[in-house]
């Protein structure tokens, strides 16, 4: 392998980011065509990559996948009758979530940093998993968040660490013909997960400072992935808003910067003494510290702003969240169940949605595995 001087990593960089749709102009990245689809091609890259890694686990587990995915004409929708899984390690849930959470979401998969909690939404009746709703610690710093809850500077760690990011959200076909995403979103702000996140994270410790906060899931946080979102926009249960549009992201990140780059990044650096440590408790933030740090060394000035930017969602847990945080009121808890929400759901979301749209009948598990296992071998081609 030649030395990685700065000038060959250089040459690599504006490779891989031209294949990507971006051109490097006056020393910063820009994307080229920033239309909706092209946003979606952007990430292609990255997703064949954690593909193409993950293939012999795809492969393996693909029969699993497929003894618990049901063609969407033998739904019965009055029998829909979801449940919430916390996933385990070494169990059939994990291998279920971590097969959907690479091969569904266009949005390529990321390394979860931090605190971190993982569901499967399983249909009980039909024995099939419905969606996921993958939590991880948030970013420290997110002005779009902060702004809107008014939270400071210097108490930041303390309210950030009484919340969480959902890096995946959504339904796994067919139910995501149904309005799935919907109830799946709905789901994540029942008492139960509230009530799992106290009961793991009680008498915990933060890893930066070493304090014992108080265990309470006070609001989440997601994104959409190309803009606002149709799922989490206008979410309500029984007249009651579940989910708030808060504004658009920076259009910062590390996607665009593939795995075996970055670990090249990390080489680069640390050849020059910087400290590349990385783990828990370095989080997202110090990948984009050591992108942006090798970046400016190869002279692009803004490394870990790919410009996409996404449309920020808050979930509160809480009906006084900004007095709660902004005047140490004491919170006053929504209080939601699993089957009062699926219950809204059907009646709201879902039964309508089959009267005007049949799609989820044309889904078949056979069909579906197929195609993605072709994806895969695609990807494989546009790994290298």
């Amino acid at each position: 392998m030649p030395t990685l001087t700065t000038e060959l990593l250089r040459r690599r960089v504006i490779s891989v980011l031209r294949k990507q749709g971006y051109r490097v102009r006056g020393g910063s990245i820009v994307l080229k065509d920033k239309s909706r689809d092209n946003r979606r091609a952007v990430h292609l890259m990255a997703k064949a990559e954690r593909m193409s890694e993950s293939e012999e686990f795809i492969l393996n587990s693909t029969p699993v996948i497929e003894k618990f995915l049901i063609d969407g004409e033998k739904i019965n929708i009055d029998k829909i009758d979801p449940q919430i899984i916390e996933v385990r390690e070494g169990t059939l849930h994990e291998t279920i979530f971590k097969w959907w959470n690479l091969v569904w979401w266009s949005l390529p998969y990321e390394r979860a940093y931090g605190r971190q909690m993982r569901f499967v939404v399983w249909d009980r009746y039909h024995n099939a998993p419905i969606g996921l709703i993958g939590l991880q610690s948030p970013i420290l710093s997110w002005g779009v968040r902060d702004k809107r809850l008014g939270i400071a500077v210097d108490g930041r760690d303390y309210w950030i660490n009484q919340s969480m990011s959902a890096q995946r959200l959504g339904a796994l076909p067919p139910y995501n013909y149904l309005l799935g995403g919907k109830l799946v979103a709905s789901l994540m702000t029942t008492d139960l997960i509230r009530k799992r996140f106290t009961r793991k994270y009680d008498g915990k410790k933060t890893v930066l400072q070493g304090r014992q906060l108080p265990a309470r899931l006070l609001f989440l946080t997601t994104t959409g992935a190309y803009g606002r979102s149709s799922v989490y926009n206008k979410i309500r249960v029984n007249g009651e808003a579940i989910s708030q549009f808060i504004g658009y992201s920076q259009g910062s990140g590390s996607f665009h910067i593939p795995n075996g780059v970055f670990e090249d990044f990390v080489k680069y650096l640390k050849k020059r003494h910087y400290d590349v440590k990385r783990g828990y408790g370095g989080g997202p933030s110090k990948k984009m510290r050591l992108i942006n740090d090798t970046m400016d060394l190869l002279g692009i000035s803004n490394g870990s702003e790919h410009g996409i930017r996404r449309a920020v969602y808050l979930f509160p847990m809480v009906k006084n969240l900004e007095g709660v945080i902004q005047k140490d009121e004491e919170p006053i808890w929504h209080r939601r169940t699993v089957k009062g929400i699926a219950n809204y759901w059907r009646e709201n979301w879902a039964k309508p949605r089959v009267k005007t749209r049949k799609e989820y009948l044309e889904f078949t598990a056979k069909k579906f595995i197929a195609a993605t296992l072709e994806e895969l071998k695609q990807y494989k081609v546009i790994d290298k």
